[in-house]
């Protein structure tokens, strides 16, 4: 397609095509159509974005931070005039709405503008002696070349953020985005090249996901690793990251609750509900989807939701009026389908949706489906779909200990007007990031991250930047 490029990969500062390579095709999820080829790495390529990583390093890291600073606002203002095509890039290769795709572009540059400025206030400080001739000091400084690697519900976001905060703290970064979706974070690299960056400072790799992380985190180059996926597959790089003892940022899987307290306000809850639920048709990890509501009020929550969910056009992403695009690939529909059949025989009220639509095309309806046991599948293991459960609480402690169930504690939602019922929903509930009467719970400046098998570290925020810093004291007589 004409508004699809041609894919690469970018080694020691040279875009390489597939010619030569051992390839796979990448398909649009609204038509199923082939994009384009994508290229390998071949060990060769993996030995050379080493090399240029661990060489660049050495100048980049001594680049001064006003220096680094320029290039990425640079590289941001690309994206910025670029945001149109690489927003439709991104739509064609992950199927989420074209304004979705629109907001998330210019969130990337948001990112590098944010971690650009960040970057120069890596402050130390100085340490009270206790006598006038002893000097003590705390130095910042970048702990070394970092292996970054990205799903692909968030194509653009998810690499900036690692990239942006890796490139401004001083470390070079080999990216692994999802080999589904690589127009988007190439769109990324092509702008840092165009603003000066240097050769090495970013390698962008692409092939067999566990073979590509085992080959980069075995070798004594890479000191950092940044992964976001599923919590099975970060436990494993873990794993792999622990045999060299090298630094860890995890953000993993979550299953998001939602607890809504009967003097909320319910008409603004709903809306919010349905807007932050059809995001990337459910394909968020902070998506909410555990929905305990007060009891005396849950009847009329299901219906207004359901209504509003079942309103919801679904349509192909680039259609200007679609408020849901397609699923990303067909395991989400296949991972749909069995989530939902398992609640029903379970005894799950369906309320709207249940099935795909169409045949051409990964689409989803909207589902809103409730009263489902503990039992079931979809109450323990995260849905990542446009599939809400709806459950019912009588007190408040109950729905607490609901939302802490599971051993996920990446996001976490409660809407009510009781000061009461929220300071104990922020001191009780455990999760990394809680939102009050609110779903935006990620910005570039504030910190993004899990606990428990969410993950650990953050991303954004000063936390983002002091997680590619290690601390050097220097005591001086």
């Amino acid at each position: 397609m004409s508004d699809y490029p041609e894919l690469s990969l970018l080694i020691s500062g040279e875009f390489l095509s597939a010619k030569g390579r051992i390839s796979n095709p990448i398909y649009n999820p609204s038509t199923e159509q082939v994009l384009g080829e994508l290229p390998h790495a071949s060990k060769g390529d993996l030995d050379r974005a080493l090399e240029s990583s661990e060489s660049a390093f050495r100048s980049w890291s001594r680049t001064s931070p006003l220096e680094r600073s320029n290039i990425i606002r640079k590289a941001a203002g690309l994206l910025r005039e670029r945001s149109e095509s690489i927003a439709t890039q991104l739509t064609l290769e992950e199927g989420k709405t074209i304004a979705e795709s629109r907001i998330e572009v210019l969130t990337c540059a948001e990112i590098f503008e944010w971690s650009a400025e960040e970057g120069r206030r890596t402050y130390g400080r100085i340490v009270p002696s206790r006598t006038p001739e002893h000097r003590q000091m705390v130095f910042k400084e970048p702990v070394g070349p970092v292996a970054a690697f990205a799903p692909w519900n968030f194509p653009g976001l998810t690499p900036a953020r690692k990239v942006a905060a890796a490139l401004a703290a001083g470390c070079t970064c080999i990216l692994k985005p999802a080999e589904e979706t690589p127009a988007t974070a190439l769109a990324l690299a092509h702008a840092l090249t165009l603003a000066g960056l240097p050769k090495g400072v970013l390698n962008v790799v692409f092939g067999v996901p566990a073979e590509v992380s085992n080959y980069l985190l075995s070798s004594p180059v890479i000191r950092k690793l940044s992964f976001t996926g599923s919590t099975a597959v970060g436990k494993e790089l873990a794993k792999l990251a622990a045999n060299d003892l090298k630094r860890t940022t995890m953000e993993l899987g979550g299953h998001a609750p939602v607890i809504v307290c009967a003097d909320a306000d319910m008409e603004k809850v709903v809306s919010l509900a349905v807007a932050s639920k059809a995001r990337n048709a459910g394909q968020v990890c902070i998506s909410p989807t555990r929905f305990y509501v007060a009891e005396e009020v849950s009847d009329r929550f299901i219906a207004a939701f359901s209504e509003a969910m079942r309103a919801l056009r679904v349509t192909n992403g680039l259609d200007e009026v679609s408020q849901m695009g397609s699923l990303a690939n067909n395991r989400r529909v296949a991972a749909m389908e069995t989530y939902l059949e398992d609640a029903r025989k379970h005894g799950a009220k369906f309320h709207t949706g249940g099935t795909r639509l169409g045949n051409i095309g990964f689409f989803w309806e909207p589902t809103v489906v409730s009263d489902v046991p503990n039992e079931a599948r979809i109450m323990n293991e995260e849905p990542f779909g446009a599939v809400a459960v709806v459950n019912r609480f009588d007190k408040l402690e109950s729905a607490i200990d609901q939302a802490n169930r599971l051993p996920y504690g990446l996001s976490a939602y409660a809407f009510t007007n009781d000061l009461r019922a929220a300071k104990m929903i922020e001191r009780e509930v455990r999760s990394g990031m809680i939102g009050l009467n609110t779903f935006q719970v990620t910005l570039p400046e504030t910190p993004f991250g899990g606990v428990r098998h969410s993950g650990y570290g953050s991303e954004g925020g000063t936390e983002g930047i002091d997680g590619y810093l290690h601390t050097k004291f220097v005591s001086q007589l």
